[in-house]
């Protein structure tokens, strides 16, 4: 997150992106966009410093507030740690990482044999497969002597013919490591699907606040942090509440029969912008007659009806004290 000026505490330095700033940490909720955590840290932190007590505090704090099911962490690349996954198995929760490709693991995925792989829809007739392989990650560990066996998914893609890419490879590879249960199609779709988090990242940089921390002491850039979260979650909340976020996603994976049941795949995302924009900002003028106060809105807005609906349907929402 971006900072100008050298004389940020904490920001004043570059980000592992070249970008002078913070670099903080978020626990999301995939379904839903909500922030469940969130700490702030210097430019220059490594993605995963502090990662392993982050999460100990996320998993802490989502079960004090009522989840009793089964969690799963999914995350990039910057959190394949073994503190990371230590602390995942420590709490009983599932993870699936994407792995760094290291000499030993493209090794370890040029040995899979042809009739291992199986087919995965891609746009381009055999564009895509899947496999798994058994796999000791973290074997240079102190912390883990011998390495943690776990189950290794490997995606390969054939380059967009024409592309760059196509002149060097015949295939691109993508690895995660996992202790979840399930078919190898379905976990590799789901793990793909860790992406949606990017909708929750430019929601906080662009709807609320987060494209800049406007202060030099680092305290005071951490509590706008939290402020920007709460504003962030508020307008999620507004907006499926008021069930704004009904509208199935045209965009999203046709789902397959190898696919767990997904309930979040009728919720599409409402930036918080699109939200002020259309349902919050509405010009509008107050008058004045017989004693009452009436305010008038645009006929001719064009989301007039999804307003109509939102406003009567918040108006049914029982508030508890």
């Amino acid at each position: 997150m971006e900072t100008y000026g050298l004389a940020k505490a904490g920001g004043s330095r570059f980000s592992y992106a070249y970008v002078r700033g913070y670099h903080p940490l978020f626990a999301t909720i995939a379904a839903t966009g909500d922030v469940v955590h969130s700490r702030l840290r210097g430019g220059p932190a490594h993605s995963a410093r502090g990662a392993s007590s982050f999460l100990a505090e996320t998993f802490a704090r989502v079960r004090a507030a009522g989840a009793t099911g089964p969690l799963v962490v999914r995350a990039d690349s910057g959190f394949y740690n073994q503190k990371v996954i230590a602390a995942c198995t420590t709490a009983g929760v599932d993870y699936s990482v994407t792995t760094k490709m290291s000499k030993p693991l493209r090794d370890a995925i040029a040995k899979i044999a042809d009739q291992d792989w199986t087919a995965i829809p891609y746009f381009l007739a055999d564009g895509a497969d899947v496999a798994e392989i058994d796999y000791q990650a973290f074997t240079k560990s102190k912390n883990a002597p011998g390495g943690i066996k776990t189950r290794l998914i490997v995606r390969r893609v054939r380059p967009t013919p024409g592309s760059q890419l196509a002149l060097f490879v015949t295939w691109s590879y993508h690895a995660f490591i996992t202790n979840r249960t399930g078919t190898v199609a379905a976990l590799e779709a789901d793990h793909r699907r860790h992406a949606v988090v990017e909708n929750t990242i430019r929601d906080l940089k662009y709807g609320v606040g987060l494209n800049h921390l406007p202060s030099g002491r680092f305290g005071a850039n951490a509590a706008w942090l939290t402020l920007n979260v709460i504003a962030h979650n508020m307008a999620a909340w507004t907006a499926r509440l008021g069930g704004l976020d009904t509208t199935p996603d045209t965009t999203a994976d046709h789902p397959r029969d190898d696919e767990p049941t997904r309930p979040d795949r009728r919720r599409s995302f409402v930036a918080t912008d699109t939200l002020r924009r259309r349902y919050l900002h509405i010009p509008g003028r107050i008058t004045t007659s017989g004693r009452r106060r009436t305010l008038h809105l645009p006929t001719n807005w064009p989301w007039r009806q999804a307003f109509d609906q939102t406003l009567a349907t918040l108006r049914t929402v029982t508030l508890t004290t």
